[in-house]
Protein backbone atom coordinates (compact mmCIF):
# COMPACT_ATOMS: atom_id res chain seq x y z
CA UNK A 1 0.00 0.00 0.00
CA UNK A 2 0.95 3.57 -0.60
CA UNK A 3 0.36 5.95 2.28
CA UNK A 4 0.86 9.69 1.98
CA UNK A 5 1.22 11.36 5.52
CA UNK A 6 0.68 14.85 5.25
CA UNK A 7 0.81 17.45 7.73
CA UNK A 8 2.65 20.78 8.34
CA UNK A 9 5.19 22.28 11.09
CA UNK A 10 2.81 25.35 11.00
CA UNK A 11 -0.33 23.46 12.79
CA UNK A 12 1.44 23.66 16.29
CA UNK A 13 1.39 27.55 16.02
CA UNK A 14 -2.01 27.10 17.17
CA UNK A 15 -2.39 27.59 20.74
CA UNK A 16 -5.03 27.94 23.24
CA UNK A 17 -3.14 28.03 26.57
CA UNK A 18 -0.83 26.02 28.89
CA UNK A 19 -4.12 24.10 30.35
CA UNK A 20 -6.17 23.27 27.27
CA UNK A 21 -6.20 19.65 26.49
CA UNK A 22 -5.67 20.28 22.19
CA UNK A 23 -2.35 21.17 22.75
CA UNK A 24 0.55 21.21 19.67
CA UNK A 25 2.08 18.70 21.70
CA UNK A 26 -0.37 15.85 20.46
CA UNK A 27 1.19 16.59 16.77
CA UNK A 28 4.90 15.81 18.54
CA UNK A 29 3.41 12.64 20.35
CA UNK A 30 2.02 10.88 16.72
CA UNK A 31 5.45 11.80 15.44
CA UNK A 32 7.44 11.05 18.31
CA UNK A 33 6.00 7.44 17.87
CA UNK A 34 6.45 6.67 14.05
CA UNK A 35 10.23 7.74 14.39
CA UNK A 36 10.55 5.73 17.02
CA UNK A 37 8.92 2.84 15.76
CA UNK A 38 10.07 2.94 12.25
CA UNK A 39 6.49 3.66 10.88
CA UNK A 40 7.35 6.94 9.40
CA UNK A 41 9.83 5.38 6.98
CA UNK A 42 7.27 3.38 5.12
CA UNK A 43 4.85 6.44 4.49
CA UNK A 44 5.49 9.21 1.88
CA UNK A 45 5.44 12.27 3.76
CA UNK A 46 3.61 15.88 2.04
CA UNK A 47 3.04 19.45 3.30
CA UNK A 48 -0.46 20.50 3.66
CA UNK A 49 -1.30 23.47 1.56
CA UNK A 50 -3.56 25.98 2.58
CA UNK A 51 -7.79 25.39 1.73
CA UNK A 52 -8.58 28.39 -0.65
CA UNK A 53 -11.60 30.16 0.76
CA UNK A 54 -13.46 28.78 -2.65
CA UNK A 55 -13.15 24.92 -0.46
CA UNK A 56 -14.03 26.85 2.76
CA UNK A 57 -17.46 28.02 1.62
CA UNK A 58 -18.70 24.84 -0.07
CA UNK A 59 -18.93 23.94 3.39
CA UNK A 60 -19.49 27.15 5.71
CA UNK A 61 -21.59 30.42 4.90
CA UNK A 62 -18.90 32.80 3.43
CA UNK A 63 -20.72 35.38 6.21
CA UNK A 64 -19.60 32.94 8.92
CA UNK A 65 -15.91 32.66 6.87
CA UNK A 66 -15.56 36.55 7.18
CA UNK A 67 -16.66 36.95 10.57
CA UNK A 68 -14.11 34.76 11.52
CA UNK A 69 -11.78 36.05 9.96
CA UNK A 70 -12.04 39.41 11.81
CA UNK A 71 -11.88 37.24 15.43
CA UNK A 72 -8.07 36.16 15.37
CA UNK A 73 -6.20 38.52 18.52
CA UNK A 74 -2.71 40.32 18.40
CA UNK A 75 0.35 40.41 20.53
CA UNK A 76 -0.25 37.09 22.25
CA UNK A 77 -3.29 37.53 23.46
CA UNK A 78 -6.41 34.57 22.81
CA UNK A 79 -9.95 35.38 22.06
CA UNK A 80 -12.45 32.57 23.16
CA UNK A 81 -14.76 32.09 20.93
CA UNK A 82 -16.68 29.74 23.40
CA UNK A 83 -15.99 28.27 26.43
CA UNK A 84 -14.11 25.30 25.15
CA UNK A 85 -12.33 26.80 21.92
CA UNK A 86 -10.26 29.77 21.56
CA UNK A 87 -8.00 31.30 19.09
CA UNK A 88 -4.77 32.87 18.72
CA UNK A 89 -2.88 35.26 16.14
CA UNK A 90 -1.94 31.71 14.17
CA UNK A 91 -5.25 29.68 14.73
CA UNK A 92 -6.68 30.27 11.38
CA UNK A 93 -3.14 29.65 9.81
CA UNK A 94 -2.98 26.17 11.11
CA UNK A 95 -6.68 25.98 10.70
CA UNK A 96 -6.74 26.66 6.38
CA UNK A 97 -3.94 24.32 6.64
CA UNK A 98 -5.90 21.37 8.42
CA UNK A 99 -8.97 21.91 5.59
CA UNK A 100 -6.51 22.07 3.32
CA UNK A 101 -3.77 18.51 4.44
CA UNK A 102 -7.34 16.67 3.41
CA UNK A 103 -8.17 18.35 0.21
CA UNK A 104 -4.66 17.40 -0.75
CA UNK A 105 -5.32 14.01 0.74
CA UNK A 106 -8.69 13.36 -1.37
CA UNK A 107 -6.42 14.83 -4.71
CA UNK A 108 -3.61 12.09 -4.28
CA UNK A 109 -6.07 9.50 -3.82
CA UNK A 110 -8.24 10.09 -6.80
CA UNK A 111 -5.07 10.59 -8.53
CA UNK A 112 -3.92 7.39 -7.61
CA UNK A 113 -0.90 8.78 -6.35
CA UNK A 114 -1.72 7.27 -2.80
CA UNK A 115 -3.59 4.15 -1.84
CA UNK A 116 -4.80 6.11 1.38
CA UNK A 117 -3.77 9.25 3.20
CA UNK A 118 -3.36 9.99 7.22
CA UNK A 119 -3.82 13.67 7.61
CA UNK A 120 -1.61 14.14 10.84
CA UNK A 121 -2.92 17.90 11.63
CA UNK A 122 -5.09 20.60 14.23
CA UNK A 123 -7.07 21.97 15.08
CA UNK A 124 -9.51 19.51 14.80
CA UNK A 125 -12.35 19.64 12.38
CA UNK A 126 -15.53 17.41 13.07
CA UNK A 127 -17.32 19.48 15.54
CA UNK A 128 -17.81 22.78 13.77
CA UNK A 129 -20.85 23.06 12.25
CA UNK A 130 -22.21 24.85 9.20
CA UNK A 131 -21.94 28.64 10.76
CA UNK A 132 -20.60 27.64 14.09
CA UNK A 133 -17.11 27.36 15.29
CA UNK A 134 -16.85 24.51 18.66
CA UNK A 135 -15.49 21.56 20.57
CA UNK A 136 -12.09 22.91 19.73
CA UNK A 137 -13.21 23.26 15.79
CA UNK A 138 -12.97 26.03 13.56
CA UNK A 139 -13.45 24.40 9.62
CA UNK A 140 -15.09 20.92 9.17
CA UNK A 141 -11.94 19.33 7.60
CA UNK A 142 -13.45 16.39 6.75
CA UNK A 143 -16.35 18.16 5.14
CA UNK A 144 -14.05 20.23 3.03
CA UNK A 145 -12.61 17.52 1.91
CA UNK A 146 -16.06 15.32 0.57
CA UNK A 147 -17.13 18.62 -0.89
CA UNK A 148 -13.83 18.76 -3.31
CA UNK A 149 -14.16 15.28 -3.90
CA UNK A 150 -17.54 16.13 -5.35
CA UNK A 151 -16.57 19.02 -6.98
CA UNK A 152 -13.55 18.08 -8.15
CA UNK A 153 -13.68 14.56 -9.35
CA UNK A 154 -17.39 14.25 -9.41
CA UNK A 155 -17.45 11.90 -6.62
CA UNK A 156 -21.32 10.99 -5.68
CA UNK A 157 -21.01 8.62 -2.67
CA UNK A 158 -18.76 9.83 0.33
CA UNK A 159 -19.13 7.51 3.75
CA UNK A 160 -17.55 9.67 6.56
CA UNK A 161 -16.92 6.67 9.31
CA UNK A 162 -16.21 8.73 12.85
CA UNK A 163 -14.70 6.88 15.80
CA UNK A 164 -14.08 9.88 18.28
CA UNK A 165 -15.53 9.38 21.45
CA UNK A 166 -17.69 12.80 20.93
CA UNK A 167 -20.26 12.39 18.46
CA UNK A 168 -19.28 14.22 15.15
CA UNK A 169 -21.87 16.51 15.54
CA UNK A 170 -20.61 19.51 12.81
CA UNK A 171 -20.24 16.53 10.15
CA UNK A 172 -24.09 15.61 10.59
CA UNK A 173 -24.92 19.23 10.92
CA UNK A 174 -23.74 19.70 7.37
CA UNK A 175 -24.68 16.55 5.44
CA UNK A 176 -27.72 15.81 7.48
CA UNK A 177 -29.46 17.18 3.95
CA UNK A 178 -27.39 15.39 1.61
CA UNK A 179 -28.02 11.60 1.36
CA UNK A 180 -25.44 10.94 -1.07
CA UNK A 181 -22.83 11.31 2.26
CA UNK A 182 -23.34 7.86 4.62
CA UNK A 183 -21.88 9.15 8.00
CA UNK A 184 -21.40 6.44 10.38
CA UNK A 185 -20.39 7.75 14.08
CA UNK A 186 -19.76 6.07 17.09
CA UNK A 187 -19.31 7.97 20.91
CA UNK A 188 -19.98 7.68 24.07
CA UNK A 189 -24.10 8.13 24.92
CA UNK A 190 -24.99 11.16 26.48
CA UNK A 191 -22.15 13.38 26.83
CA UNK A 192 -21.10 16.21 24.53
CA UNK A 193 -21.61 17.90 22.27
CA UNK A 194 -25.27 17.25 23.54
CA UNK A 195 -26.54 17.70 20.05
CA UNK A 196 -27.60 15.17 17.06
CA UNK A 197 -27.33 12.60 20.01
CA UNK A 198 -30.40 11.74 18.16
CA UNK A 199 -30.98 10.82 14.30
CA UNK A 200 -33.99 11.14 12.19
CA UNK A 201 -32.26 10.88 8.60
CA UNK A 202 -31.61 7.26 7.47
CA UNK A 203 -28.45 8.27 5.84
CA UNK A 204 -27.09 9.56 9.53
CA UNK A 205 -26.38 6.50 11.64
CA UNK A 206 -25.07 7.16 15.28
CA UNK A 207 -23.76 4.15 17.47
CA UNK A 208 -23.60 5.10 20.67
CA UNK A 209 -21.53 3.13 23.29
CA UNK A 210 -22.51 3.06 27.00
CA UNK A 211 -19.63 4.28 29.71
CA UNK A 212 -17.42 1.61 29.97
CA UNK A 213 -17.54 -0.15 26.71
CA UNK A 214 -14.52 -1.64 25.51
CA UNK A 215 -13.26 -4.04 22.75
CA UNK A 216 -15.53 -6.21 21.90
CA UNK A 217 -19.12 -4.20 22.70
CA UNK A 218 -17.35 -1.42 20.14
CA UNK A 219 -16.61 -3.94 17.74
CA UNK A 220 -19.54 -6.01 17.74
CA UNK A 221 -21.77 -2.72 16.76
CA UNK A 222 -19.18 -1.73 14.34
CA UNK A 223 -19.88 -4.84 12.59
CA UNK A 224 -23.25 -5.33 13.51
CA UNK A 225 -24.46 -1.52 12.61
CA UNK A 226 -22.02 -0.39 10.11
CA UNK A 227 -21.01 -3.25 8.01
CA UNK A 228 -24.01 -3.71 6.00
CA UNK A 229 -25.30 0.00 5.51
CA UNK A 230 -21.68 0.39 4.28
CA UNK A 231 -21.82 -2.76 1.46
CA UNK A 232 -25.32 -1.63 0.43
CA UNK A 233 -24.27 2.16 0.14
CA UNK A 234 -21.53 1.12 -1.83
CA UNK A 235 -19.13 4.34 -1.66
CA UNK A 236 -16.92 6.18 -4.09
CA UNK A 237 -14.80 7.63 -1.69
CA UNK A 238 -14.80 6.66 2.62
CA UNK A 239 -13.33 9.25 4.77
CA UNK A 240 -12.22 8.82 8.54
CA UNK A 241 -12.84 11.36 11.46
CA UNK A 242 -9.67 9.53 13.47
CA UNK A 243 -10.26 10.20 16.78
CA UNK A 244 -8.53 8.27 19.58
CA UNK A 245 -9.80 9.94 22.30
CA UNK A 246 -12.00 6.39 23.07
CA UNK A 247 -8.81 4.85 24.78
CA UNK A 248 -8.77 3.68 27.87
CA UNK A 249 -6.16 5.97 29.18
CA UNK A 250 -7.44 9.34 27.34
CA UNK A 251 -9.33 11.68 29.97
CA UNK A 252 -11.86 12.89 28.20
CA UNK A 253 -14.58 10.45 28.45
CA UNK A 254 -14.96 6.62 29.98
CA UNK A 255 -14.87 4.20 26.81
CA UNK A 256 -11.77 1.88 27.35
CA UNK A 257 -10.72 0.62 23.79
CA UNK A 258 -7.17 -0.33 23.30
CA UNK A 259 -4.19 0.11 20.63
CA UNK A 260 -5.37 -2.89 18.52
CA UNK A 261 -8.93 -1.44 18.27
CA UNK A 262 -7.80 1.31 16.48
CA UNK A 263 -5.74 -1.01 13.75
CA UNK A 264 -8.75 -3.66 13.70
CA UNK A 265 -11.56 -0.56 12.85
CA UNK A 266 -8.68 1.17 9.82
CA UNK A 267 -8.81 -2.54 8.45
CA UNK A 268 -13.04 -3.07 8.65
CA UNK A 269 -12.55 0.27 6.72
CA UNK A 270 -9.78 -0.98 4.33
CA UNK A 271 -11.79 -4.29 3.96
CA UNK A 272 -15.01 -1.85 2.92
CA UNK A 273 -12.83 0.57 0.72
CA UNK A 274 -11.33 -2.55 -1.67
CA UNK A 275 -14.59 -3.77 -2.59
CA UNK A 276 -16.21 -0.27 -3.23
CA UNK A 277 -13.81 1.68 -3.91
CA UNK A 278 -10.36 0.93 -5.32
CA UNK A 279 -9.07 1.24 -1.62
CA UNK A 280 -9.21 5.11 -1.43
CA UNK A 281 -9.46 6.13 1.98
CA UNK A 282 -8.41 9.95 3.68
CA UNK A 283 -8.16 9.80 7.63
CA UNK A 284 -8.02 13.00 9.27
CA UNK A 285 -6.80 13.41 13.29
CA UNK A 286 -9.85 14.53 15.35
CA UNK A 287 -9.25 13.83 19.14
CA UNK A 288 -6.48 11.68 21.35
CA UNK A 289 -5.69 13.83 24.36
CA UNK A 290 -3.15 11.45 26.64
CA UNK A 291 0.18 12.17 24.69
CA UNK A 292 1.57 8.54 24.64
CA UNK A 293 -2.06 6.50 23.92
CA UNK A 294 -2.62 9.01 21.39
CA UNK A 295 0.93 7.96 19.66
CA UNK A 296 0.15 4.10 19.98
CA UNK A 297 -2.89 4.51 18.72
CA UNK A 298 -2.06 6.76 15.79
CA UNK A 299 0.87 3.81 15.02
CA UNK A 300 -1.51 1.47 15.38
CA UNK A 301 -3.99 3.03 12.33
CA UNK A 302 -1.32 4.04 10.10
CA UNK A 303 0.04 0.61 10.36
CA UNK A 304 -3.39 -0.70 9.27
CA UNK A 305 -2.88 2.30 6.48
CA UNK A 306 0.27 0.86 5.65
CA UNK A 307 -0.39 -3.56 5.59
CA UNK A 308 2.19 -3.88 8.64
CA UNK A 309 0.99 -6.36 11.43
CA UNK A 310 -0.01 -4.90 14.39
CA UNK A 311 2.32 -6.79 16.75
CA UNK A 312 1.46 -8.16 20.69
CA UNK A 313 -2.32 -7.74 20.24
CA UNK A 314 -4.08 -7.56 23.79
CA UNK A 315 -6.04 -10.40 24.91
CA UNK A 316 -10.10 -10.27 25.38
CA UNK A 317 -9.40 -10.44 29.26
CA UNK A 318 -7.56 -7.37 29.34
CA UNK A 319 -10.44 -5.39 27.35
CA UNK A 320 -12.56 -6.44 30.20
CA UNK A 321 -10.85 -4.96 32.85
CA UNK A 322 -11.92 -1.33 34.04
CA UNK A 323 -10.83 1.97 33.26
CA UNK A 324 -7.82 3.17 35.24
CA UNK A 325 -7.42 6.76 36.43
CA UNK A 326 -4.54 8.67 34.41
CA UNK A 327 -5.22 12.32 35.89
CA UNK A 328 -1.53 12.79 37.13
CA UNK A 329 -0.28 11.80 33.54
CA UNK A 330 -2.77 13.84 32.43
CA UNK A 331 -2.19 16.80 34.13
CA UNK A 332 1.64 16.55 33.10
CA UNK A 333 0.58 16.47 29.42
CA UNK A 334 -1.20 19.50 29.86
CA UNK A 335 1.27 21.33 31.49
CA UNK A 336 3.48 20.80 28.56
CA UNK A 337 2.95 22.53 25.66
CA UNK A 338 1.12 23.10 -6.45
CA UNK A 339 2.51 19.64 -7.13
CA UNK A 340 3.73 16.60 -5.65
CA UNK A 341 7.03 16.91 -6.88
CA UNK A 342 7.40 19.17 -3.30
CA UNK A 343 7.31 15.79 -1.43
CA UNK A 344 8.90 16.87 2.33
CA UNK A 345 11.37 14.33 3.93
CA UNK A 346 11.06 15.49 7.52
CA UNK A 347 13.29 14.16 10.58
CA UNK A 348 11.39 13.46 13.49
Amino acid sequence: MITSYISHSDCANHFMGPTHPESPLRLQAIERRLALSGVIQHVQQYNARPATLEQLSRVHPLRHLQALEKCPPQNGQLLALNDDTLMCSDSLIAARLAAGAVVRGVDQVMRDQADNVFCAVRPPGHHAERADAMGFCFYNNVAVGALHARQHYGVKRIAILDFDVHQGNGTVDIFKHDSDTLVCSSFQTAMYPWRYLESSWDHIHNTPLEEGSGSLAFRRAIETQWLKRLDDFKPELIMISAGFDAHREDPMAELCLEDDDYYWVTRFAMDIARRHCHGRIVSVLEGGYCLDALGRSAEAHIKALVGLPMEDGLSTTSRLTPKTSHASTTNADHAARGTDSDREHRLF
